[in-house]
């Protein structure tokens, strides 16, 4: 019976840490906290009832995780990815991205279009956002490169598709770490709500 309330406290918490919920549970002579993983526990579950109730409830947050939900039950690959195409450069040589500003909803799958009509090299660098997103897959060509990804390099007249799911929302910076084409201008930024 503790393996499976820890296990529960352990779905909560890592649901949690993606959302804003902080439930706090009471059962007769038990207390404890959710406050993103920081855990407070007092005293111990004896009551039956009381652990199916925190159990009831950690399904309750858990099903209502859109992300979370639609990834367990196999939807989510089933969904088709909503296209955004990003232009790194231009063919007159700007130094910008087109768009420089994405916004994306957590549990959505995208397909991100990036293509390079420069003579140029550029890179799409976000690492604080790859970190909040679950990447599917990057295709290029003919390869397909499944993975954490932190940044992509497009050379002159390449094309790549990011397909990925957002999870954690949060406003992240994007630039192309070449030097001197931060400094002017390609910069952007992305928006997970």
């Amino acid at each position: 019976m503790t393996k499976i309330f820890l296990e529960v406290l352990h779905r909560i918490g890592v649901l949690i840490q993606y959302g804003s919920v902080k439930p706090t549970i009471l059962c007769r002579d038990a207390k404890f906290r959710v406050s993103n993983t920081n855990f407070l526990y007092q005293k111990s579950l004896t009551e039956p009832y009381c652990v199916l109730i925190i159990i009831l409830l950690s399904f309750t947050i858990f099903i209502a995780t859109p992300a979370e939900a639609a990834s367990l039950s196999g939807d989510l690959l089933k969904q088709p990815p909503t296209e955004i195409t990003v232009s790194l450069g231009n063919s007159a040589n700007e130094l910008k991205y087109e768009p420089n500003h994405l916004e994306f909803l957590a549990g959505k799958r995208y397909k991100l279009k990036l293509i390079n009509p420069s003579n140029q090299k550029h890179y799409f660098t976000a690492k604080n956002f790859a970190d909040g997103i679950w990447t599917q897959k990057v295709e290029a060509g003919k390869v397909e490169v499944k993975g954490a990804i932190h940044e992509i390099e497009l050379k002159p007249g390449a094309e790549a598709e990011w397909v990925f799911v957002p999870l954690k929302s949060g406003k992240y910076g994007l630039h192309c770490p070449i030097l001197g084409h931060t400094e002017a201008g390609m910069t952007g930024d992305i928006v997970i709500q």
